[in-house]
């Protein structure tokens, strides 16, 4: 699907001077996002006419969204009607993943565009006809940036982060995580061979976004999954409580 960043990344302009948006572009924007906000808040209607809880995913590339949803899928099997729509620039690559743990799933390729918008989101959930009272994971493109700025409609928003990328993520993509409902540390297993200070990422989060859940983990050895299982069933536990097993995960 063809879709165009209200962003003009190229901006040619002479080096000279500063650099200043047209008041047309602003304007334009501007638009575009009240569109996307029209069209979420239409999709955040019908999925709660439905009952269906829609969770978008967001990470930066390699951080480990579809590691964790395919474990997640596995693991809780029946437990858990589920579908998954999957946003990549290219390929099905992580469609296909999804596809072998017996999940309906649906790719949407955004070309040059880094992100999913509202109207991706309605068109993939229009394809993917999930049952009423199911549970829809989106996966965003692997973007720290642009993700954070749209709408989609959706229940919560999950940002995947792993101690690979350096804890300095939250000072860094500030809006990302002031979005964020739920914030997961993923690949935990590798702690003891990374600089990542788990205490210090979680305090950056607490001074942008107060009220995140934060959970670490890791996807690949099952370290923590309890925990986002027991967040997914909708148990309530707030971020600070889980002190404890944040200081034993490192």
């Amino acid at each position: 699907m063809e879709h165009q960043h209200p962003h003009d990344h190229s901006h040619p302009h002479d080096h000279d001077h500063p650099h200043t948006h047209h008041p047309a572009t602003i304007t334009l924007e501007q638009n575009l996002l009240a569109k996307n906000d029209l069209l979420a808040a239409r999709n955040r209607g019908w999925l709660a006419g439905r009952g269906i809880r829609a969770l978008n995913v967001m990470s930066s590339p390699g951080a480990g969204k579809t590691t964790l949803l395919v474990r997640t899928l596995t693991d809780l099997g029946g437990q858990l009607q589920a579908g998954v729509i999957e946003g990549d620039q290219e390929t099905s690559l992580d469609a296909d993943r999804i596809r072998a743990v017996g999940r309906p799933v649906i790719q949407i390729n955004t070309g040059a565009g880094c992100h999913l918008d509202a109207d991706m989101l309605q068109r993939g959930l229009d394809a993917l006809d999930p049952q009423p009272g199911s549970t829809v994971f989106i996966e965003n493109v692997g973007n720290l940036v642009c993700p954070a700025l749209f709408d989609l409609g959706e229940t919560a928003k999950v940002v995947v982060i792993s101690v690979t990328e350096g804890d300095d993520k939250p000072r860094k993509y500030p809006h990302m995580f002031m979005a964020a409902d739920l914030v997961i540390v993923n690949k935990s297993d590798l702690l003891p061979y990374v600089d990542f200070d788990v205490d210090d990422c979680l305090r950056q989060i607490r001074q942008i976004n107060p009220h995140a859940d934060f959970l670490v983990l890791s996807a690949t050895t099952g370290d923590g999954l309890a925990a986002w299982y027991a967040w997914l069933d909708g148990s309530s536990f707030r971020s600070n409580s889980l002190t404890e097993s944040l200081s034993d995960a490192h």
